[in-house]
């Protein structure tokens, strides 16, 4: 018995995130026809694209934020480089705020 107990304190709860758009699906319920089927799929891979543009909107941060670095330093890195970096570094926050922008129009 207390091998048991400290199996189950050691084995972790397998907590998953489920999305707003997610819903439980009811075994009672008569089978959904194709028409249902065609927009809950449809409103899932809405779901999904709207989460990788999210995630393509924090890489664009984190890439200007790395190119602003390289830009501010130094001789340790080719001017030409840095130059581009720079123009990178500027460019990238404008792009991602329009993907915010048009994401949050989509939604």
């Amino acid at each position: 018995m207390p091998k048991r107990s400290t199996e189950t304190a050691q084995t972790k709860p397998d907590l998953r995130l489920v999305s707003a758009e997610s819903e439980v699906y009811d075994l009672m319920r008569a089978p959904q026809t194709t028409a249902d089927r065609v927009r809950r799929l449809q409103a899932e891979a809405r779901a999904l694209a709207v989460e990788q543009l999210e995630a393509f909107e924090r890489s664009l941060h984190a890439t200007a934020a790395l190119a602003r670095e390289i830009a501010e330093g130094g001789d340790a890195y080719p001017v030409g480089a840095r130059e581009l970096a720079s123009r990178i570094a500027t460019d990238l926050p404008s792009k991602a705020e329009t993907i915010a922008v048009i994401t949050s129009r989509a939604g």
